[in-house]
């Protein structure tokens, strides 16, 4: 990559106003720190971008926060990535490094978070910057396009599971099974977790027990719900589709002492707090995670043979990507 030399320009797909469509903008190279975007998923979370529905949002903004490339630019600077080097950026894109937050080293949590696609400019172009601390190292022997997901979708699974008050054999029940449930399944299954899936339907019975549910339970929230109990109520129940309604019917599904992982957005919820209080239920979320956590996911995802499932789709057909979210299988992927 030595003899890389810059383009003047660049092309990306970026929201222009709120509601709007992605639109083909280019920007002027800028220096320091550059990768090529090899690899950026569309997630649920950047309808966050086209309707503006964070602060940290300002237009024109080019969505993306699953990006996977390779290092063409650093500063004189940098003292730990190289040129070449493969790398990506998750949700996480920087930490102020003072707050108090940043002080106990909780820097998923900082005041001041910098966001990939969100406060800054994603992956849904030729080249995205990423500030140092937030920069993932990735296995070059892997394929990008598989592995971008875990950079959100799936750290967001593996940690936040690694962190629920479970242990093995516990049942861990995954609702929705698409971008971050098909991961969900895998990662509880590969944990050792008795594993169930639940969906509306028997559409993907299937797959979930191909992916390595030992159960699979069709029906609405409330016939899920009184299923798992028949097993003894589950020890974590991780919501991954915004469905306000069906997460707050499945709490009841929840053995003593259980815990409902809400990971879609899936807006205001409520709960009974009576059932909360006589079975001591905990309902939490979790936000993602910083460099570190995405590469223990990485690597764990390749130690145990976990896949995710893609759609591969050019830049140019960023709008189409874009609106396959939640339909593709899985992941609908850009590839400039």
């Amino acid at each position: 990559m030595s003899n890389f030399t810059p383009p003047s320009t660049y092309k990306a797909y970026a929201f222009t106003e709120k509601g709007g469509s992605l639109k083909q903008l280019t920007f002027d190279w800028k220096d320091p720190q550059l990768v090529p975007t090899h690899r950026s998923p569309v997630a649920y979370s950047d309808e966050v971008v086209k309707h503006q529905s964070m602060p940290q949002v300002k237009y024109p903004l080019v969505p993306g926060h699953e990006i996977i490339g390779d290092v063409v630019a650093i500063p004189s600077t940098e003292q730990h990535w190289k040129l070449g080097q493969r790398v990506g950026g998750g949700w996480h894109g920087g930490h102020c490094g003072v707050c108090n937050r940043c002080r106990v080293g909780d820097f998923i949590t900082c005041d001041k978070e910098d966001i990939n696609g969100i406060a800054r400019h994603g992956g849904y172009a030729e080249f995205v910057t990423l500030r140092t601390e937030a920069v993932v190292g990735i296995p070059g022997d892997m394929d990008p396009a598989e592995v971008a997901p875990l950079l959100c979708a799936g750290v967001t699974t593996f940690i936040s599971l690694r962190n629920m008050n479970c242990k093995p054999p516990d049942i861990v029940a995954i609702q929705g099974i698409g971008g971050l449930g098909h991961l969900g399944v895998q990662f509880a299954k590969a944990m050792g977790y008795r594993t169930i899936a639940l969906s509306s339907s028997q559409a993907k019975r299937d797959l979930a027990l191909s992916l390595g549910a030992h159960f699979y339970i069709a029906g609405s929230p409330e016939e899920q719900a009184a299923a798992l109990q028949e097993f003894g109520g589950a020890k974590v129940i991780m919501t991954t589709a915004p469905d306000s309604q069906s997460v707050q019917t499945l709490i009841s599904g929840l053995g003593i002492e259980g815990e409902l992982l809400v990971l879609g957005l899936a807006g205001q919820i409520s709960f009974d707090s009576v059932s909360m209080i006589i079975k001591r239920h905990s309902v939490r979320g979790w936000p993602s995670g910083i460099p570190t956590d995405i590469e223990a996911c990485v690597l764990f995802a390749k130690t145990h043979g976990i896949k995710t499932m893609v759609e591969i789709f050019s830049l140019d057909q960023a709008n189409e990507a874009y609106e396959r979210c939640g339909s593709a299988q899985f992941r609908a992927v850009i590839v400039p």
